[in-house]
């Protein structure tokens, strides 16, 4: 038989205190899982823009200090020509994000498939031609997406438990036993 027995103060706010951490916890995780969802989708976005030949016109390493006693900063400069619909447009960009690098070495390395002279491949937004990128983005962020949907879960366990509350097994129940 059930032992009904009214919950204690520190009971109540053990359980505010749990439902809350699980909240929280889930919230947190839903929001990473989100930022991981939308960095995957748009690295997978350029996946379906247009291929066009182009020419790469431009490619260097820029070197620089963002600001005076900020450490060197190194990032790519390029330009490439292309025909979209029988107009020509260069394109500046990369990758969709081209974020500068304290490393030299991995601009360079970066850089070394576009040689000025060299014919590529720009990924083309048929939407909107003024967006072009040479390299596709990483879609690495959907492989660990797991991790943020791990802690939702855990988050979503906890604010159960807690809104739950505590179980009340018969007094000759084998785990009501000491």
């Amino acid at each position: 038989m059930p032992t009904a027995t009214l919950p204690t103060p520190s009971d109540r706010r053990g359980r505010i205190w749990l439902a809350g951490l699980g909240l929280g916890l889930l919230l947190a995780g839903l929001l990473f899982t989100w930022v991981l969802w939308r960095a995957f989708e748009r690295a997978q976005e350029t996946r379906s823009w247009t291929p066009v030949p182009a020419l790469m016109v431009r490619s260097n390493l820029m070197s620089e200090h963002p600001t005076p006693h900020s450490p060197l900063a190194h990032r790519t400069e390029v330009a490439y020509r292309f025909l979209w619909q029988g107009e020509k447009r260069t394109g500046t960009h990369l990758q969709r994000v081209d974020g500068p690098s304290a490393h030299q070495e991995i601009i360079e390395e970066r850089l070394r498939p576009f040689p000025v002279g060299a014919e590529v491949t720009a990924w083309v937004d048929p939407a909107d031609p003024t967006r072009s990128v040479l390299l596709h983005g990483t879609r690495a962020a959907l492989y660990s997406i797991w991790f943020p949907l791990l802690i939702a879960a855990g988050g979503g366990g906890i604010l159960w438990r807690a809104l739950r509350g505590p179980r009340h097994l018969p007094s000759n129940s084998p785990e009501a036993l000491p």
